[in-house]
């Protein structure tokens, strides 16, 4: 496997008489999203702020690209660490600047860009995080969720390679969480750099993940990919379930994906083995397309529209259905096959293209959509199984059905 990028070996911490990491041992890979997991108090910004350099572990080493810290001359250290940026949990914005010069500071600080370059990269960073209105108020005439937003453009204004996210979700409510959790993806894939969270988003924090790195009692417990970590059997597990429990009422009636499998193993496979069921799986088109036009908040806003509108059709007929990602849905109708689940979901479409996207796309967005010549399409496909078989082999192959089930083209004379 590939030399990690920032790796741990045998790291411990101590304040004082206590020890909060204990001969830690964590890999964390080029290009990925990583995400540090953990209950409260367990270490996990600690962690982060070793990789900056912010701390110094009493033992062990940390490694960039293979190579300790601590071995390195001052300047090739200050190189690689020149490559990190850093967003604060508590935002670290200065109460005495504006948001435009919190985010205009690295730059000043760090680089020798002229004024018309800072402003323009400060602007973007500002209008891709919706905070346009507020750029040159200051952060006491701004609310929590804004201050956090400022601080994320901050953190990616001077295009870093590698970016450390210490609970950049902490206090938003559901749809803004899955919003800056879309946008942490989305730049990680525009502008290719390395993301590090610490993060209680859970599970939502899997839908963007490549690796989780569980700590539990000063130790890391488990790294690997969050499908590897649903099979993972520890105490630390029981956090996750109370966080999906209290996730099932956030996502519009929606389960969560792992009771969505508890529910499939108690109510289908329960069953006779000569029983079929059906698999729906939506997707809408060019997601991060819309998010560019219309920003994160309003699609994310229209994605749980959309959500509670497939949970409300489809549970009317029997239906249950989870969220697999930000953007993508699955429905499982017990009893039902292709034939049956073709003609319930004409009527879905039949009905969402008629009333359910003109609600999710109404008022002030649906002009804006309109001005912008976007459109909003939604794909769906279907697959037939049966109890004996795995839910994940059947979500698979309706995925590779897919095809176009409605479209909303919005111009500038309108919606069509």
């Amino acid at each position: 496997m590939a030399t990690p990028l920032i790796e741990f070996k045998n790291v411990t911490k101590r304040f004082g008489q206590l020890t909060v990491l204990d001969r830690v041992n964590a890999k964390i890979y080029e290009g990925e999203i990583t995400t540090i997991i953990g209950l409260s108090g367990s270490g996990k910004s600690v962690f982060l702020k070793h990789i900056i350099g912010l701390l110094k572990p009493e033992d062990g080493s940390v490694l960039f690209r293979g190579k300790p810290l601590d071995e390195m001359k001052k300047n090739e250290r200050e190189a690689s660490l020149a490559q990190i940026s850093y967003m604060f949990q508590d935002n670290a914005l200065f109460d005495s600047m504006t948001v435009y010069d919190n985010v205009a500071l690295p730059l000043r600080e760090t680089t020798n860009l002229g004024k018309a370059e800072i402003d323009r990269r400060v602007m973007t960073r500002i209008e891709q995080m919706e905070l346009g209105d507020a750029a040159f108020k200051y952060p006491s005439e701004l609310s929590g969720g804004m201050q956090k937003r400022a601080a994320l453009a901050r953190a990616l204004v001077t295009d870093p390679r590698i970016v450390l996210f210490d609970e950049p979700t902490t206090g938003q409510d559901p749809v803004r969480e899955n919003a800056i959790l879309s946008m942490v993806a989305e730049n990680r894939k525009k502008f290719d750099f390395t993301a590090v969270l610490v993060s209680h988003a859970i599970p939502e924090v899997y839908f963007i993940s490549n690796r989780i790195l569980a700590l539990y009692d000063r130790k890391i417990v488990f790294q690997g990919p969050p499908e590897e970590f649903e099979s993972f059997d520890h105490s630390l597990k029981e956090e996750i379930r109370r966080s999906l429990e209290e996730l099932q009422g956030k996502l519009s009636g929606l389960y969560a994906k792992r009771q969505f499998k508890v529910r499939y193993h108690t109510e289908l496979k329960s069953g006779t083995f000569q029983e079929t069921y059906a698999v729906l799986v939506f997707a809408m088109k060019d997601i991060d397309v819309l998010a560019s036009g219309l920003g994160h908040d309003a699609v994310h806003k229209a994605i749980d529209s959309m959500s509670s509108f497939i949970d409300s059709y489809f549970s009317a007929v029997g239906g249950f259905s989870a969220r697999l990602g930000l953007d993508e849905f699955v429905t499982v109708l017990p009893y039902s096959d292709v034939k049956e689940a073709e003609a319930i979901l004409k009527g879905f479409a039949d009905d969402f293209q008629e009333r359910g996207i003109r609600d999710i796309l109404s008022g002030k967005l649906e002009k804006v959509a309109a001005e912008m010549c976007l459109e909003f399409i939604v794909f769906a496909g279907i697959a037939e199984g049966r109890p004996i078989e795995g839910i994940d082999d059947i979500i698979e192959s309706a995925k590779k059905e897919q095809r176009e089930i409605c479209r909303l083209r919005c111009r500038a004379t309108g919606v069509v």
